[in-house]
């Protein structure tokens, strides 16, 4: 049996005990990209790619999309997902955390008399999410026993021999000027948030308010497999990757 069958598997037999809810939160009103979690990416609602891999992994029990916004609760609505409840205020203000906002999700779930045993968050502006990488998420949570799975890239360079401009003599700095001198491959790895998805155990994020803490495991991606959206450069690289990912790698 291969790995991808012995994973389905797994993921079969916790579904019929475990209740997952996959969180995708989409405020209104980003600034740097204006309807940013809505825009068509590549002829397609940018949330449109994080509902569907939720729907298509079959490991949730609800998918529901967490927003303060009318127009992006009815597409996400015309797209499958739930909208049961609008985000509080103080969740939806510009300095909430994602922590507080999954807290925002089970308040109001718990109000409604509901719980969930596990939570994912799936980013909105996340098109390279894959159910495959859901999974394994999933089963590395239970397997590992972690409180939460968070996927990352690995830097490109050693972040041990970062450099800075100094502002008073426009010279260039070592941030840690002890690393001079070392070998890039003697270094340990560095890894950054791919700012994908989030697994997580309710309880953890709770009482400790934040999601990736003490006893977070990772799934490890490569740089073409995810892109940060923060710019419109940022968007359109993504979209090139995106079609470059799906016309022609996949196609070899």
């Amino acid at each position: 049996m291969d790995s991808s069958s012995t994973k389905d598997n797994f993921i079969i037999l916790y579904k019929l005990i475990m209740k997952n809810l996959a969180v995708i939160p989409a405020r209104g009103g980003s600034k740097r990209i204006p309807n940013k979690n809505i825009r068509l990416f590549n002829e397609k609602p940018i949330i449109q790619y994080s509902i569907e891999a939720a729907y298509n992994s079959g490991l949730f029990e609800e998918v529901m999309v967490s927003t303060d916004d009318q127009k992006i609760a009815q597409i996400a609505i015309e797209l499958g997902a739930k909208v049961p409840f609008y985000r509080s205020a103080a969740a939806a203000g510009d300095h909430a955390t994602l922590a507080e906002v999954i807290i925002d999700v089970m308040d109001s779930y718990q109000a409604k008399g509901l719980s969930f045993d596990y939570f994912c968050c799936i980013l909105a502006t996340a098109p390279f999410v894959t159910v495959e990488k859901l999974k394994e998420g999933y089963k590395k949570l239970i397997d590992e026993k972690f409180d939460s799975v968070v996927p990352f890239v690995h830097y490109p360079v050693p972040i041990q021999q970062a450099l800075k401009i100094n502002p008073e003599n426009n010279k260039v700095e070592m941030f840690f000027d002890d690393q001079y001198g070392i070998r890039t491959q003697d270094f340990v790895p560095s890894y950054y948030d791919a700012g994908m998805f989030y697994w997580m155990k309710p309880e953890s994020v709770k009482s400790k308010r934040r999601i990736s803490c003490d006893n977070t495991g990772a799934v490890i991606l490569s740089e073409l497999e995810t892109h940060d959206i923060d710019t419109e450069n940022d968007w359109k690289i993504a979209e090139q990757k995106y079609y470059y990912i799906h016309n022609v790698v996949n196609k070899k």
